[in-house]
């Protein structure tokens, strides 16, 4: 044993010698192309010559174009470019307001010179003298602006963590006005070397800055105050996740800057701009796990948010109050806190705009901020119970303490089915209307900057309709189906809601959302009002099913489903496109970008047309259907009543003499239990 000891360490030894001269021998040798490993592991500089470059295509969006790989190398999906035309919109109008605050005013291409505003119709006439005068101010004295395309030194610093082929920073510099400098990070050399040569193929190589590095330690190299980013760009293939962290402590804070109501006024500002209102760092982030975050795996749920998701028709809201809560709480460990701008739900991914904030004060208050939510399994109603409670105390303070609860039973008061628990979310509003409202103007006055302008008018258009107070949502489909009775319009139960003095709007996450503040109880008196209308036969109803609970309890409330003229949104009255339709024959999340992946052929689409419903069973052949149906004797022709004849499904043929007297014998039993013959077992009782 000593000895095959001694022999294994003597093998090792000269292997690790052997690997270190050859080490030291390649470290004198010149150095050939690069090869693919090295291409993974991101050890390529940028915009080197490869000796076999693979075949690209060139992509036209917005005012960008991008050469990318037609092989999956790089990742690049065309149906997201409403999440990138709104992410456009959405910085333009956060960098109109934040160096509007430090006195510059941004020019997007398309708008009028004159700066847009939302201006008092009382007040005309003041601002016409205003702007006379403010024309005849001396040149120095004329407001600074800053222009698409162009370095504004107290502009924005954007980092978008996981560039890929860098459309989307080369759609900032572009298309937004008032950028610093814009970072496009990616891990991949691939990716680098790619952004590189679009950079150089759009002219934006002044504003647009490649880079190759880990998104987590990039950001977390910027953590202190000096190097933090004013805007920070994560939209990563799956969960987000690993990356919020680093997010909430690199996104900045602001700088102070406040402007008097005089000299907004004096530079054509209609608003007071304070450095507490506005001057924060934007952080924007796109979750496409919606399988996880929609309650189809409510444990890797908590592992990456934090929060069990539950199956619900709520699903798409709930995972946008999983996500702000998931960023709220990893802010809140640096005694930071996030406020919502937009949060959007669309085609398969959420996305969500948010501020950050610093103040050991407001981080006390998140806890009453977030709930959770306590789901009947049987007819979906839902509560919410917050975490914490804040109450005034004396001398204007503010008590914080724990919430009393539950809210509910241990069993669900309309059905008497069990509950499910989900949580925590986010339970404050979810959008910032001022906010959005700037941005949808932005939008609707300038149409033919984006391509999906009318989309963008549509979903702002239904979320500044929403009720930003009221969390989650009803459906039509499932309150009916629920009862097990037929459906109303989506008018009629608006109608019936507002005429018993509740509130109520849609939502843009489902279009047959019904966003109410009336109780449940409330609600399911409207549905036994509508029953009643639509009477359902009881006797097919279980006595244990929650439509034979709800429907055995009479309504206390009265509805009236009359049609009221403000029951019909603005939205649906305009016909704006609010919810979008397939844009493209197998849409959806593309694969994940590998280095070496073929390129994307028929191959890929013959494969995917074979895994198209793999899970469910494969339709039965109408023959071997018909010669199976022919085994099963028609009821109707023993009764004399089928008048299909030769043309019925099932058989018209006579029972066999021996089961009809079989089965006419009152002693046989319906189970019999014979012995073989020449078992030697006696087959009944008469036998010796």
């Amino acid at each position: 044993m000593p000895r095959a000891r001694i022999g294994l360490w003597l093998s090792l030894t000269l292997r690790s010698t052997r690997s270190l001269c050859r080490a030291g021998f390649m470290e004198g040798q010149p150095q050939g192309p690069p090869n693919p490993a090295g291409m993974e592991n991101g050890t390529e500089p940028c915009g080197e010559e490869r000796a076999c470059e693979a075949q690209e295509t060139t992509v036209t969006e917005g005012a960008a174009k991008i050469a990318f790989p037609s092989a999956n190398e790089v990742f690049y999906n065309p149906v997201q470019e409403f999440n990138r035309d709104l992410t456009c919109a959405v910085i333009t109008e956060f960098a109109r307001i934040q160096l509007g605050a430090k006195g510059i005013q941004i020019k997007v291409p398309g708008e009028k010179d004159v700066q847009k505003v939302v201006v008092d119709l009382s007040e005309q006439e003041e601002e016409k003298a205003e702007l006379k005068k403010g024309a005849n101010l001396a040149p120095g004295d004329q407001p600074r602006t800053a222009a698409v395309g162009e370095i504004c030194e107290e502009g924005l610093r954007v980092l978008e963590g996981l560039a890929a082929s860098g459309l989307r920073s080369i759609r900032f510099a572009r298309e937004v006005p008032g950028l610093q400098s814009v970072v496009a990070n990616d891990a991949s050399a691939r990716a680098v070397d790619l952004m590189c040569r679009n950079v150089q193929l759009n002219a934006v190589a002044h504003l647009v800055h490649p880079r190759q590095a880990d998104a987590r330690m990039l950001m977390y190299q910027h953590q202190r105050a000096s190097e933090r980013f004013d805007v920070i760009d994560l939209d990563p293939y799956g969960s987000p996740a690993p990356f919020l962290d680093a997010a909430v402590q690199a996104v900045s804070e602001g700088g102070e800057a406040t402007l008097t109501w005089a000299q907004s006024r004096a530079r054509g500002f209609r608003r007071i701009l304070t450095a507490q209102a506005f001057l924060a760092g934007l952080l924007c982030v796109t979750c496409t796990d919606m399988a996880v975050l929609a309650g189809n795996s409510g444990e890797t749920c908590y592992s990456k948010y934090g929060a069990m998701a539950l199956k619900s028709r709520a699903c798409h809201e709930m995972a946008l109050r999983i996500v702000l809560h998931s960023l709220d709480l990893r802010a809140n460990c640096y005694q930071r806190f996030v406020v919502p701008l937009l949060s959007v739900s669309a085609d398969f991914y959420v996305r969500v705009f948010v501020r950050v904030f610093t103040g050991q004060a407001k981080v006390k208050a998140s806890a009453s901020k977030q709930a959770l939510v306590f789901q009947c399994v049987g007819c979906g109603t839902f509560h919410l119970q917050r975490l914490g409670k804040a109450s005034g105390a004396s001398g204007g303070r503010v008590k914080f303490s724990a919430a009393c609860g539950p809210p509910i039973g241990p069993e669900c008061e309309h059905c008497g089915q069990r509950h499910q628990l989900g949580g925590p979310l986010w339970a404050e509003p979810i959008h910032d209307l001022d906010f959005v409202g700037r941005v949808l103007q932005a939008v609707s006055t300038n149409p033919g900057r984006f391509h999906t302008s009318e989309r963008i008018q549509g979903v702002l258009s239904v979320i500044t309709e929403e009720l930003p107070d009221v969390p989650l949502y009803y459906t039509l489909d499932q309150l009916s189906s629920t009862l097990r009775c037929s459906t109303p319009s989506l008018l009629q139960l608006r109608s019936a809601l507002l005429c018993a003095g509740f509130r109520v709007s849609l939502s843009h996450a489902c279009k047959n959302a019904v966003k109410t503040d009336a109780p449940s109880s409330a609600l399911w008196d409207i549905m036994r009002c509508w029953e009643k209308e639509c009477p359902v036969k009881r006797e097919r109803l279980s006595e244990a099913s929650p439509a034979f609970r709800i429907l055995s309890v009479e309504p206390r409330l009265q509805a009236n489903f009359a049609i009221r003229d403000d029951a019909n949104p603005s939205s649906r009255q305009r016909g704006l496109k609010r919810f979008q339709a397939n844009p493209e024959a197998n849409w959806g999340p593309r694969p994940r970008a590998r280095p070496g992946s073929k390129a994307a052929g028929e191959g890929m689409e013959e494969r995917r047309r074979l895994h198209q419903n793999k899970r469910k069973e494969p339709a039965e052949d109408p023959v071997q259907r018909a010669a199976r149906l022919k085994t099963f004797p028609c009821k109707r022709f023993k009764e004399g009543t089928c008048q299909r004849g030769d043309q019925c499904c099932y058989s018209h043929s006579p029972p066999a003499p021996e089961d009809t007297a079989a089965a006419a014998s009152p002693d046989h039993p319906k189970t019999s239990y014979q012995n073989p013959p020449g078992s030697g077992v006696a087959a009944g009782p008469d036998v010796d």
